[in-house]
């Protein structure tokens, strides 16, 4: 089992318990909020694969990416029942899924091949489109669109741009992910820490 293998499993139960955690107060039941588990968790990688033509999507390849989807959907559905969490631990589990996860998107658009830039973009729709369809789901508004989202498109580009430059440079293909990884995660947290954002287009 390698060290990427396990980023992915990682990746996909820090996602499928952010998806958990938005479905609170949705009245939602357990099936309800599988759902939610394996969309936030498949989102992003399905469309990334369908653009890159990776068919079938790799989670139907594996069963055994569903398998760690639903455990920890299950087992943060039962915690939450019983115990009251923080209102920030959605923040929290997003940003890291949303680094794992853009790391992982845009390291598989290398291996296709394809442009550096491409590669680029396909780790952030990576990154961001399982959280989006999530909210869309729950009648929220997607993260991505809020007006104080406090960089979260923009940290999972800067990791992917920063992720692409390192594996072209650098031997290690590990050390990459995880410079790229940690870069995301680190814009992401800093800015819900002290509410970093870009600049807004104002009408007058």
């Amino acid at each position: 089992m390698t060290i990427s293998y396990l980023f992915e499993h990682f990746a996909i139960a820090v996602s499928a318990v952010s998806g958990v955690l938005a479905a609170r107060g949705k009245q939602l039941d357990l099936f309800g909020v599988l759902v939610l588990a394996l969309v936030t968790a498949f989102g992003g990688g399905t469309v990334r694969d369908l653009m890159l033509g990776d068919l079938p999507v790799a989670w139907t390849r594996d069963a055994n990416y569903v398998g760690t989807a639903l455990v920890a959907g299950m087992g943060t559905f039962f915690v939450v029942r019983f115990r009251e969490l923080p209102l920030n631990w959605l923040l929290v589990a997003d940003a890291f899924a949303l680094a794992l996860f853009t790391i992982i998107g845009a390291r598989k658009a290398l291996g296709f091949h394809v442009a550096p830039a491409i590669a680029v973009v396909m780790g952030v729709i990576t990154g961001v489109v399982g959280g989006m369809l999530r909210d869309v789901l729950t009648g929220e508004i997607p993260l991505v669109f809020r007006p104080q989202i406090y960089l979260y498109a923009t940290a999972a580009l800067l990791g992917a741009i920063v992720y692409v430059v390192c594996a072209r440079f650098l031997p290690d293909e590990q050390a990459s992910m995880f410079i790229g990884t940690g870069i995301t995660l680190v814009l992401r947290l800093a800015a819900i820490r002290w509410k970093l954002g870009l600049p807004v287009f104002k009408h007058h």
